[in-house]
Formats: structure tokens, C-alpha cells, sequence
């Protein structure tokens, strides 16, 4: 089972990669989570990766694929694994396929209005004390602005504000959403709604996915 999750910041990619991940036995594999391993491994990849990092450069996609391939061959992987957050270009789906050709399965596209997502991140509120998370209107605190769990103020954390929020939805459809049309003419897109509660997402996924 080797999948990737496709949608806008805010879908809920990471939730439904943790319960699929855990029902599969498979692992969930990050751009960000790939990068730290390769780099505290010592690769050659991850060595000229961390080199970029440094600098507060992007690392280049020759460089991200190349750790990728690493990390997708490793031992835990051959059961499958759940992609979230790469491929971002259509560049990127492109080398790995070149570099993989059975490297996917599926390509599963998280199906939400950008006004939900809106919705979503705008309300979101974290302790800046502990770090728990809590939303104003679908799992607001008990306590209001302050943390259930150790009293801390919660606050609003800059990536969550409407404009950065606008920049990064932007850049999701004018970068990441072509992917779509890649995985399509391939016969590996999966449309999925992932608006309302996530519960009834997973039902939906595990059973495509036959879990």
C-alpha cells in the first residue's frame, strides 16, 4: 500500500495519516520529517541537504528526491507508507516516478472548499505554554482563552493568520493542485471529501483502502 495525500493546508492530512498509518502498519513519511532523518543519519544526501538548511535556502528537488528514494527504500517501508506533504510539484511527481516507477499506488486528493479551510486554520488556538490545540468553535477550551491543561494563554500562531493562510492556499493551487491532473491521467486519483468531520473521512479511507 503506498499512497499520497493530496489537498490544501488545513484538510487534514495528518490526522488521517496517523489513523491509517496505525490501522496499516505502515509509516507516514514527511518532506520535513525526511530532511531531519537524512540529516541526523549523516547521508551524503542529508549532508549536502543540511548545507542549504543552514543558509535558510530551499533545498532543491534533485536533493529532496534523492533523500526520498533513500528514506522509500529503508526496511519499515516495504509494507507501504503514506506520503504527506510530497510531492508538491508536478516536477517532484514526475522525478519520482522516474526514479521509482511503482513508488504510488494511489494518489488520494483531500477535497475541501477553501472557505472551510479558512474556517478551519483561522480558528485554531494554541497554548503557548504546553502546545495543545484547541479551535474557537469546534473544540474550544473550557476555560476560554486560557489552556485546560496547564492555564496557559492560547494564542494565535502567525501561519494561522487569514493572510498567510491566503499566500499559502495560493500556492497550493497554483503549485500543488496540478498534481492532481498528473495522478489523473494515470489512473491513481482518488477524490475524497474531506469537509465535516474528520471521523467519517476514515471510515471512507479505510474502507477504500480495505482496513
Amino acid at each position: 500500500m503506498k499512497v499520497v495525500f493530496l489537498g490544501p493546508p488545513g484538510a487534514g492530512k495528518g490526522t488521517q495519516a496517523a489513523i491509517i498509518s496505525k490501522a496499516a502498519g505502515i509509516p507516514t513519511i514527511s518532506t520535513g520529517m525526511i530532511l531531519r532523518d537524512a540529516m541526523a543519519q549523516g547521508t551524503v544526501l542529508g549532508k549536502e541537504a543540511e548545507g542549504y538548511v543552514k543558509k535558510g535556502e530551499l533545498v532543491p528537488d534533485d536533493v529532496i528526491i534523492g533523500i526520498v528514494k533513500e528514506r522509500l527504500i529503508q526496511p519499515d517501508c516495504e509494507k507501504g507508507y503514506i506520503l504527506d506533504g510530497f510531492p508538491r510539484t508536478v516536477a517532484q511527481a514526475q522525478a519520482l516516478d522516474d526514479m521509482l516507477p511503482d513508488a504510488l499506488d494511489t494518489a488520494f486528493s483531500f477535497e475541501v472548499a477553501d472557505s472551510e479551510i479558512m474556517a478551519r486554520l483561522t480558528g485554531r488556538r494554541e497554548c503557548g505554554a504546553c502546545g495543545a490545540i484547541y479551535h474557537i468553535k469546534n473544540g474550544p477550551s473550557a476555560k476560554g482563552s486560557a489552556c485546560e491543561k496547564c492555564d496557559g494563554e492560547l494564542i494565535q500562531r502567525a501561519d494561522d493568520k487569514e493572510e498567510t493562510i491566503r499566500n499559502r492556499m495560493d500556492v497550493y493551487h497554483r503549485q500543488t493542485e496540478p498534481i492532481k491532473d498528473y495522478y489523473k491521467q494515470r489512473g491513481k486519483l482518488v477524490c475524497v471529501d474531506a469537509s465535516g468531520e474528520p471521523e467519517r473521512l476514515a471510515k471512507e479511507l479505510l474502507k477504500r483502502l480495505g482496513l
